[in-house]
């Protein structure tokens, strides 16, 4: 039986006057490593199968910091019936002053899963948001299952960023070949927004061999990375968070 749930946070600067998990997505509040409050994605299932339907909504409102993180990785699992995929929606809305770290544990895409994931973020002109994005393509030893996911992001009601990747056996031709993934069974991305980087874009750079710093078009930079494993994607992503969280800038990065 597939599952239908929806897990709810809201952050303001008093605190979280709604942390709800649902289903598979239980939320706990821990203890935050700078200011504001942190709350960790903690599964209590497996999920998502074939036919689930899950979503995450995070208000950040005015002035309040949040950083959200995960216990573990997130496995797309087949379902009973090989042609109902899973869907996972994440929503994020952050208001003026406001802060977000969206800071999730990988996106494994089992062999025989069939994943959709959109995430829609809506930042306020004054708004700063930190998303890392990682995507695992089959567990070791195994081909991925088809996994398409959509990153939508709009600042002050303009479009900042509109990204879709398609992955697996369901997907168009090539998504592996030189042009693309090159073999590479992981794939990620770190956006970071902010005021800042309209007084200070950041310069286009490649980072290593496989992956690369661009600004947008608009007060963010984009850094897109493909890796053979999982820790060696998050190397390349931590660098660059570490120096932005460091010196409030991804200049400083080598």
């Amino acid at each position: 039986m597939s599952v239908h749930a929806t897990a709810r946070i809201v952050a303001t600067p008093a605190g979280l006057p709604v942390l709800t998990g649902a289903g598979p997505l239980a939320l706990r509040r821990t203890r935050a490593t700078g200011p504001g409050a942190r709350v960790t994605v903690v599964g209590a299932m497996s999920a998502p199968l074939g036919g689930d339907r899950l979503a995450i909504e995070a208000d950040v409102r005015d002035g309040a910091r949040l950083t959200v993180d995960a216990a573990a990785a997130t496995v797309a699992l087949p379902g009973r019936d090989p042609a109902e995929p899973a869907h996972y929606d994440v929503r994020l809305t952050v208001g003026e002053g406001a802060e977000l770290h969206w800071l999730p544990e990988q996106l494994i895409s089992a062999y025989g899963s069939d994943l959709r994931m959109r995430t829609r973020v809506e930042l306020a002109p004054t708004a700063r948001l930190v998303l890392r994005d990682e995507q695992i393509l089959g567990r070791h030893g195994e081909e991925p299952g088809t996994l398409l996911t959509r990153l939508t992001v709009h600042r002050a009601g303009r479009p900042l960023l509109d990204q879709e990747l398609a992955h697996g056996p369901g997907a168009a031709g090539g998504w592996d070949g030189g042009a693309v993934l090159g073999g590479h069974r992981a794939v990620g991305q770190l956006l970071l927004a902010g005021p800042e980087f309209e007084e200070k874009p950041v310069e286009p750079r490649l980072l290593g061999d496989t992956a690369v710093l661009t600004p947008l078009a608009g007060p963010a930079a984009l850094v897109t990375a493909v890796a053979p494993d999982a820790l060696r994607l998050r190397r390349v992503l931590d660098e660059v968070l570490r120096a932005h969280l460091t010196h409030g800038s991804v200049a400083t990065y080598r």
